[in-house]
């Protein structure tokens, strides 16, 4: 099964100089986690996720609509071709423990995203001696490899 067979298109996107508060509109409008970062030439030159919005505003002193994307996004992210085996996808999510890879052509251009939500929706089961194209067994594993925790993460409590 290649990417092209599951993955979401169109998919929305912004530009370095998008601020936080507009780039939480946008994935709150397209219900996604994650905008590939685009340039002038409309290549993907990074990703923002929601996470990464959050973390920027606890983090920093300012306002979502004072802080640019520019200052917080993923530069150099791991991307894959619509061409692609999904097996590929799965594995690139597995050493990069990310949960959603933006799918781009030839060029660098953005053309749609891939994510875990794609792939357990076309997951299937074995049965009756065929083996499906993208087998249960193989998003699962590769959503454990995602969900492992790192020895960065403790377990922390704020103080109030």
């Amino acid at each position: 099964m290649k990417v092209s067979d599951l993955m979401t298109k169109p998919a929305a996107s912004c530009r370095p100089e998008t601020n936080l508060a507009a780039a939480g509109a946008l994935m709150w409008e397209n219900d996604c986690g994650i905008l590939p970062v685009l340039n002038d030439r409309q290549q993907v030159i990074g990703v923002i996720t929601d996470r990464d919005i959050c973390i920027a505003l606890a983090t920093r002193n300012g306002r979502a609509s004072e802080i640019t994307v520019a200052d917080v996004y993923t530069h150099e992210p791991a991307l894959c071709s619509s061409k692609d085996d999904v097996q590929v996808a799965l594995g690139t999510m597995q050493a990069r423990k990310i949960r959603r890879l933006p799918v781009v052509d030839a060029a660098g251009g953005l053309e749609g995203i891939v994510s875990m939500n794609d792939i357990v929706l076309h997951a299937e089961n074995a049965a009756a001696g065929k083996q499906p194209d993208l087998p249960w067994s193989g998003a699962l594993q590769t959503f454990q490899a995602i969900c492992t925790h790192t020895a960065r993460a403790k377990s922390v409590s704020a103080a109030a």
